[in-house]
């Protein structure tokens, strides 16, 4: 297994060593390339860096006229900013013309910690998950982010990628395949399912221990596609176990849990809890304290789990 790394860390490195194999890459950040990581591409690569300072919504434009050149632009900045500050720009030059334009947004989620609600993105997923021709990702490691952001660099289209200020406990050795549309069963069960993706996937290995402890099998699945979705993966969990609990940093309005109920609530009606943010905004804090405050602990995620089976032998 790998050291824990912070996803936004395993973008700057692995964009880095992109760069030497192909040099139709290039990045554009706004100011923020030291926290985004982007600043490590830029070390190797100035002639293909570009620093557009505080101005999202530029940078989204030239990363658009990259593209329309043949080059393959990643253009990173917080997720707050990312999405939210420029989704005309998004959904007009990127989404709606079917661009090959990678958006990273960094610093996303409680995670963020001490920055505040200004600056934790909780809304991302659902603004880029509503966009035509968009995939969104939101890796679980280090090893997951390196192998998105190769699979972004290697296949054209508009790419959301979403990163994390923390560590992250690693999940996958080098063994792991990822592909984009495909979610993974990282802990076999029969009970029930938790479908975690990004940052909190690390918690629902923690809450799977807890539940294992009370004599509960829990099916631990990572989703770090939520669009396109794995629905067939979703939906063999709603059929072989008794209900699903979907775990986000990030809102349970438009994210994960959304796309998991839509999918359910139409194919095969299962219970499902949703783990996240409920219509709240975050606040500043130690992440792990504000996890704990807004039940997005592994605590949390093990007594929804537990709810939901008790509610289900009703």
């Amino acid at each position: 297994m790998t050291d824990a790394i912070a996803t936004r860390e395993a973008y700057g490195n692995t964009l880095a060593e992109l760069g030497e194999k192909n040099r139709a890459i290039v990045v554009l950040d706004a100011d923020l390339s030291k926290s985004t990581k982007s600043a490590t591409f830029a070390a190797k690569f100035p002639e293909r860096f570009f620093d557009v300072g505080v101005a999202e919504a530029n940078m989204v434009g030239i990363a658009a006229g990259f593209a329309i050149a043949g080059k393959i632009p990643f253009a990173s900045s917080f997720a707050v900013f990312a999405t939210g500050r420029v989704f005309d720009q998004i959904r007009v030059s990127v989404a709606y013309s079917n661009l090959n334009v990678k958006i990273v947004g960094s610093h996303a989620g409680l995670a963020t910690g001490e920055d505040g609600a200004t600056h934790q993105a909780t809304e991302d997923i659902a603004l880029m998950r509503s966009l035509p021709n968009m995939s969104v990702i939101s890796p679980a490691d280090g090893v997951e982010t390196r192998l998105a952001v190769e699979s972004m660099a290697a296949n054209p289209g508009p790419v959301y990628l979403r990163t994390s200020r923390l560590k992250t406990p690693a999940i996958f050795d080098e063994s792991y395949n990822f592909k984009i549309g495909k979610g993974t069963i990282i802990g076999d069960g029969s009970d029930v399912s938790i479908i975690a993706t990004g940052i909190m996937v690390s918690k629902a290995v923690e809450a799977a221990e807890l539940l294992k402890k009370n004599g509960i099998s829990a099916r631990l699945i990572n989703m770090a596609s939520i669009k396109p979705l794995d629905e067939q993966l979703v939906l063999k969990a709603a059929k072989e176990t008794a209900g699903i609990v979907s775990c986000e940093d990030h809102s349970v309005i438009g994210g994960l849990g959304s796309a998991i109920a839509e999918t359910i609530s139409e194919k095969h009606p299962a219970k499902l809890h949703r783990i996240g943010l409920n219509d709240k905004f975050g606040e500043s804090g130690k992440p792990d304290e504000l996890y704990k405050k807004f039940s997005m602990d592994a605590a949390a995620i093990a007594a929804s789990a537990k709810n939901l089976l008790n509610k289900t032998g009703e």
